[in-house]
């Protein structure tokens, strides 16, 4: 059998708190901007479905019933369509949900890609 010792010490240990977010940026060109992308949500096991489909009421404008047609196929599959929009209109959305759910504590996740 192996001991091993455990070393503790009194001190306490030096912390440093920060407000910074790391931000991933994407140069897009203006015909990027023009095509239509697609706004994806992926399960997780940690968000409450109740909060997923108020994100989805309040940030992408769905009535109670899609949205909750959308969390439970992402639910079930892994991932949902939530919907196609312009660029800038789908970065911005998935924008601002990811930072009330961020805000609450959830891991809740959307990604876009293009729309072919």
């Amino acid at each position: 059998m192996i001991a091993h010792k455990l070393q503790t010490t009194t001190q306490e240990p030096e912390t440093e708190t920060t407000t910074t977010i790391d931000t991933q940026y994407v140069v897009v060109d203006d015909t990027e901007l023009e095509k239509p992308y697609r706004v994806i949500i992926q399960n997780d096991d940690v968000t409450p479905m109740e909060f997923v489909v108020a994100v989805l009421r309040t940030f992408f404008g769905l009535p109670l019933i899609k949205a909750t047609s959308i969390m439970l196929k992402a639910h079930t599959d892994g991932q949902a369509l939530v919907g196609v929009y312009p660029y800038e209109e789908a970065y911005q959305r998935v924008y601002e949900a990811h930072s009330a759910a961020r805000e609450a504590g959830y891991p809740l996740t959307f990604y876009l890609e293009p729309d072919e």
